[in-house]
């Protein structure tokens, strides 16, 4: 008979904005620990910013013709006519933050964050309303050692999770007096090709330049290709930062590209940008994105502090993981715990003994037969399942199962438990 599970009808979820299921969050746990080790590890401590902002400080910090900032803010008027947006990104927040509490006077700080951020984009496999990011900001160093130090930590990242295919795509932007030349150079090569350029691109060539560079459109793409490089409107310092950044990373071992064409989406950016990119993830081929951000802190009104950071979205990574099937195996944990004694008291009380060291214990409640609970137990997040019934009740031996790896199950002595449990879990 074929089981038919009845659709609910009535109130659902919000358009773009997903529910994460008791299955998902394994995995998404799993994750998130790399993630925090990985900063922790870099002398990184956490900052945890609202999520609801006044909206001036993203449309002073992002820039007003972002798309961000002009298409995707969740905006409102509040009861007490104040304007307030949902963040769409943390580095606007950590920096205001860090503003308000002093951390930025003569001070250096390494931050990480982790949480949910939303955009009102077009849903799609990757790209979401409500997402959520992992990132790190470090402020008060000029680089370019802090520079390669954000990036190993992303490179580092990759490695935990044994992913691959993830490719590091890197380029300056320069200083702001930099980027404004060359902004002049790219306008008037563009004008000479205005009437071929997508609609998109003839707007942003007014009022954002630089983001024609990443426009998606073939026969615009085909016209940048023959734009000026910003490599060459680098002033000596600048281009010797950047080289020596490239140096470091060399050294290093990580790959990289240099893309004379990567900009980012926000406005604040200066110097070094970078993208880690993969190709499995079909339109939503970023997976990581960052870059320097030197004048963002003055421009909220403090001094002038150097800053840098990335940000990483979980959705993407998290699809990315699952493709590649790399953690699966560190998915489950803990053991299940089968009491199939005649009172089926004896369970409760092991269990709790098991939770006092340590242990994650997950009870099989509502009595049955073996087989049925061997069931459950595969369909569980344990490792291991533990049987005790009056037979092992009474011999004093516990009977542990592998479920994970099909080895021969084995008798252990109740006081040996805890010591070979211990073992096989970790």
């Amino acid at each position: 008979m074929t089981k038919v599970i009845k659709k609910i009808e009535g109130i659902k979820g919000v358009k773009g904005m997903n529910d994460l299921l008791p299955t998902n969050t394994i995995l998404w746990h799993k994750v998130e620990s790399i993630l925090k080790r990985v900063g922790k590890a870099y002398g990184y401590q956490e900052i945890r910013t609202p999520i609801l902002e006044k909206t001036d400080l993203f449309r002073q910090s992002i820039g007003d013709e972002t798309d961000i900032v002009k298409k995707e803010m969740f905006t409102f008027t509040d009861a007490g006519d104040e304007d307030l947006t949902l963040r769409p990104e943390a580095t606007a927040s950590t920096v205001r933050a860090c503003l308000q509490h002093g951390l930025l006077h003569n001070q250096q700080h390494r931050l990480w964050y982790l949480g949910p951020m939303f955009r009102r984009e077009r849903p799609q496999k990757g790209r979401f309303r409500q997402f959520h990011q992992f990132g790190v900001e470090a402020f008060g160093w000029k680089g370019p050692d802090i520079d390669a130090e954000i990036i190993l930590l992303g490179e580092r990242i990759w490695k935990e999770l044994q992913v691959d295919g993830v490719k590091l795509h890197l380029n300056s932007l320069g200083s702001d007096a930099s980027r404004q030349t060359y902004i002049s150079a790219l306008k008037a090569y563009l004008a000479q090709h205005k009437d071929d350029l997508d609609a998109d691109s003839i707007h942003r060539l007014e009022k954002n330049p630089l983001r024609v560079l990443d426009s998606k459109d073939a026969d615009t793409r085909e016209i940048v290709a023959g734009a000026p490089s910003i490599g060459d409107y680098l002033q000596v310092e600048e281009r010797a930062c950047f080289d020596q950044l490239r140096r470091t990373l060399d050294e290093n071992g990580v790959d990289y590209v240099v893309d004379q064409n990567l900009v980012r989406g926000l406005d604040y950016y200066t110097s070094t940008v970078f993208e880690w990119i993969t190709d499995q993830l079909g339109a939503q081929a970023t997976v990581c994105g960052g870059g320097r951000y030197d004048s963002l802190v003055e421009n909220r009104g403090g001094n002038c502090v150097p800053g840098i950071g990335f940000a990483l979205g979980l959705e993407r990574l998290i699809e990315l993981v699952s493709i590649q099937n790399k953690l699966q195996h560190i998915c489950h944990e803990g053991l299940y715990l089968i009491d199939l004694t005649t009172d089926e008291s004896a369970g409760v009380s092991l269990a709790e003994e098991l939770r006092n060291h340590g242990l994650k214990v997950i009870s099989h409640c509502g009595g049955g037969k073996l087989k049925s609970s061997l069931k459950r137990a595969d369909k569980s997040s344990a490792k291991l399942a533990v049987i005790i019934g009056d037979r092992e009740k009474e011999s004093g031996l516990l009977h542990i199962k592998q479920l994970r790896e099909d080895v021969a199950d084995i008798q252990v002595p109740q006081e040996e438990l805890i010591l070979q449990l211990s073992q096989f879990l970790n």
